[in-house]
This record gives C-alpha cells, structure tokens and sequence, in this order.
C-alpha cells in the first residue's frame, strides 16, 4: 500500500498536462452481451470533461446509449527497463517506466450544438495547432456529419512511476543506466523523470513529487 501511494499521481495539473500531451486514449462500454468493447480514439479534455468525435452511428454508440457508464484510458509507456539493470540472470526483476490515467464515468452523445463546437473546435486546436482551418460555428453542417462523445468523469486517477519511488542514489543510477543503453526514448525520459544531461552525465534537478 505504501509503494501504491507513491505511484499515484495527486497533482491536478499534471493529470491535465499529461491527457493534453497524448494523441489517443481509450474508451471502454459495454456492449449488448455484456462485454467491454475497448476503442482507441482522439480526444480532448476540456473544463473536466473529456471529448469525442465519432462517426454517426457505430457500436459504441449504441453501447452508450443503452449504458452510460464507460471507462476511459490514456497512457504512456516511457523506458523499459532490462532485467540486468538490477542482475545479471533474474529476468523477473525487468520493469518499466510509465504514466497513466483511467477515468470512470457517465457518457453521453452531444445534441447541444454550442457544446458539440466547443468539442469540435477543441479537437481541432489540439491536433491541428498550426491552424489551417477554419473555425467550426454552430449553423455549419459538419456539425451533422458527426457525433461527439462527452465523458463527465465520476474519478480520476492517474499513477507515474518515473523513479520517485527509490532514493535519491538509486534513482540517478538508474538514470545513468538509461543514459548509457540509449534507447530511443532514453533523453525524453530522462527529461520526464527530472535530469538534465551536463557533461554526459545526468543531473538530478527536479526532484518534485506529482
């Protein structure tokens, strides 16, 4: 229980910096058997709630429809790391680096049509932010042409581990460990877990909790 809440990510913010950094997430319903159907989509989340756009008719669609209750997922693999970081034989001790929110809540399809540009706009900033549009408006047909998804989340929980388990010793080992293997997320997640690389060798300098 003690290493679990030092997974888990208690800032706000940087659940929110994190969903805004990630290009697809996962929605999960229930479909009219009573299986989870699981879909990868784009997203935005905006003021709490997360959006969709969607085709006009689909499974999912009908799953919410007849349950409103979905899951949803973002996540982010960072740095796998070898068994031998730790021994030379055990392979059980192989781990990973990794951030991750699951979201659980009520879903609805959109009919307001200043809520579904809002949506729609929103998805377009996110993923087009160099622009090269023009903005979606209310009496636009498009607006026809697609349905939007809206989660209001009920929790969200997000969970990192990027070494702030470990002391402080183990954790600039490890990082000089990453350093040295050079995969090629090594220097972003070197970055995310709060080093800096100066004179080829990683510094510690943001040691803040999540």
């Amino acid at each position: 229980m003690q290493l679990l809440g030092k997974l888990e990510i208690k800032s706000k913010e940087k659940i929110i910096e994190f969903l805004s950094s990630q290009q697809t997430g996962r929605i999960s319903s229930i479909d009219e058997n009573g299986y989870p159907q699981i879909i990868p989509m784009n997203f935005v989340f905006i003021n709490d709630i997360v959006y969709m756009h969607s085709h006009i008719k689909g499974e999912k669609l009908e799953n919410i429809k007849r349950n409103q209750k979905v899951g949803f997922e973002v996540d982010k693999s960072l740095e796998f790391l070898p068994s031998y970081f730790s021994d030379p034989t055990d392979a059980s001790l192989a781990d990973t680096l990794y951030i991750s929110v699951v979201i659980k809540g009520n879903a609805s399809i959109i009919s307001d049509k200043e809520e579904k540009t809002i949506a729609l706009n929103g998805l377009m900033k996110k993923y087009q932010p160099e622009g090269g549009y023009e903005p979606i408006k209310p009496d636009m047909d498009v607006l026809n042409e697609v349905e939007v998804i809206k989660i209001v989340p009920e929790s969200l929980r997000g969970k990192y581990k990027i070494g702030q388990h470990m002391d402080r010793k183990s954790r600039i080992d490890l990082a000089r460990q990453i350093l040295e293997r050079n995969s090629p997320t090594a220097k972003e997640t070197l970055d995310i877990m709060g080093f800096e690389i100066i004179d080829n060798e990683p510094k510690l300098v943001d040691d803040k909790l999540w």
